[in-house]
């Protein structure tokens, strides 16, 4: 009996002495090297992989951000080569999707369409723009490693510091000075690319980081904006914006009007995009006043453009919602859902009927591909070792929606940095913020159209992560790579 408790008690001790602390460490790096051929040249660089903290005014952590930085080895004049800072959106995703599937070094596991194979894991990504600039990935509070961290007393800090469009702003702008402080960047030009969430985030910090913390960035880049002052608004504009991608959606399932399907996808969307402005928006204004000749007239264009049924379109009063299209567009052909966020990928649902699917196709394919592979990543070939769960989404609601003024944001800094030039890029099959959104959104930016030179639009024939299509994968980093060469270049004054 002694002997057996005196087992159990080494035991106990052992397991202890073992044990780890799901806590994340507050401030600390981890550094590693690597090498990857881009274009043809070996491109050598370091990566730190780590967490620093977010302070409050009286110096004290409350919260933490984990992050991955990317670093090239061996360059001249290192205060010359740009900066990236990346963020996805949400809100509550983790920094996950471009980092290890479109500019990082490395590209998870995938076919050439985008769908998971197995063995899960990384391989290397000789597309990576590592070659023209440095880039950072920061995972905002509650999404990959980043946390709340408690004060003194054992309690967390307020959520609203945190979880809103300006607080998210705001807190960000402040970590992001430190970390150029920290890695001696201050000389660097500077740009900001977010994905979905991540658009109307870097729309804001692009004056929020020029006005509260004196840093001037050279390039905005938004990848598949979400511009929430049209999305949740539900007007006329925000429907009649949706035509564009039926017929894009409709085109590459082979739904549409022989007349139509027959022709490339780039000669009828400029056509569609007309008509949506020109005809189908004054339509919709005009709500239940219209004329029920015309609404017969709109509802069979509609019809034509979109692969839905004429008898469809007139029971919503020309007013169809995505989830509508994602469930009806294949329910008579092959009995398919389509995705949300990439409409080339197919779901079955439980029965036919309904006005929405019963899951997102597209994003249940890529958590089966980018979890495992994120996990492998950050501890096996970055070395960062936790027993903390790696959040891909997080507890991050309710978020606070109020003042929404990024839009507005980003035109002030334009206009008063001459320096400041935008990119978009959006894919033509994403259903949840659509290619003709996020045109819409550029052109709202500056109404006197004095800036429209400095802004870009780059179109794929994919989905929301446009990078996940092989293809793509090779054109978007070209245009962010040209988009960089192009707006970094020094000598130039900042002068109108």
């Amino acid at each position: 009996m002694i002997r057996y408790s005196l087992l159990l008690l080494i035991t106990l001790i052992g397991v202890i002495s073992h044990a780890q602390s799901r806590l994340v460490p507050v401030d600390t790096v981890v550094t590693t090297s690597n090498s990857i051929t881009v274009n043809g040249k070996q491109i050598n660089y370091t990566a730190k992989t780590g967490t620093q903290p977010v302070w409050d005014n009286n110096g004290d952590p409350i919260a933490t951000l984990f992050y991955t930085y990317y670093k090239r080895d061996n360059v001249n004049k290192a205060s010359q080569r740009p900066l990236i800072f990346s963020f996805n959106g949400g809100p509550g995703s983790a920094s996950v999707w471009m980092h290890i599937a479109y500019t990082g070094p490395k590209v998870l596991n995938i076919d050439d369409e985008g769908y998971p194979i197995q063995p899960y894991g990384v391989k290397d990504n000789p597309n990576s723009i590592l070659d023209v600039a440095d880039i950072v990935f920061i995972n905002p509070v509650n999404t990959g490693y980043s946390r709340m961290i408690k004060n003194k007393e054992g309690k967390y800090p307020d959520r609203d510091k945190f979880f809103g469009i300006n607080a998210d702003i705001k807190y960000l702008a402040e970590w992001m000075n430190t970390f150029v402080s920290r890695y001696n960047r201050w000389e660097s030009p500077k740009y900001i690319i977010g994905e979905s969430y991540g658009g109307t985030r870097v729309m804001g910090l692009s004056e929020e980081l020029q006005n509260s913390q004196w840093m001037y960035l050279n390039g905005v880049i938004m990848v598949s904006p979400a511009d929430y002052k049209v999305i949740y608004r539900g007007n006329p504009t925000a429907s009649a914006l949706n035509l564009p991608y039926y017929t894009a959606a409709a085109w590459y399932h082979k739904a549409l009007p022989s007349e139509l399907q027959q022709k490339d996808l780039l000669d009828i969307l400029p056509e569609v995009e007309n008509y949506s402005i020109s005809t189908l928006l004054p339509a919709l204004s005009k709500g239940g006043f219209i004329a029920q000749e015309e609404k017969q007239t709109i509802a069979n264009k509609m019809a034509y453009y979109s692969g839905l049924s004429t008898n469809d379109i007139l029971q919503h009063n020309l007013d169809v919602p995505t989830s509508f299209f994602w469930k009806a567009l294949l329910r008579d052909k092959s009995g398919h859902t389509i995705g949300r966020l990439d409409s080339r990928y197919l779901g079955l649902d439980k029965t036919d009927a309904g006005t929405s699917p019963d899951y997102n196709a597209e994003l249940s394919s890529w958590l089966h591909s980018f979890t495992p592979a994120i996990n492998y990543y950050i501890k096996e070939q970055l070395n960062f070792k936790t027993d903390a769960k790696y959040n891909m989404f997080g507890n991050v609601h309710p978020w606070d929606r109020q003042n929404d003024n990024t839009r507005e944001r980003l035109r002030q800094a334009m206009a008063a940095n001459p320096y400041l030039n935008v990119l978009i890029q959006s894919g033509y099959y994403d259903g949840a913020t659509t290619y003709f959104n996020a045109k819409y959104t550029m052109w709202q930016v500056d109404p006197s159209g004095k800036m429209k030179d400095r802004f870009m639009f780059k179109g794929y024939r994919s989905g929301h992560m446009m990078y996940l299509r092989h293809d793509d994968l090779i054109k978007a980093n070209d245009d962010l790579r040209a988009f960089i060469t192009k707006t970094s270049s020094t000598g130039k004054a900042a002068k109108y």
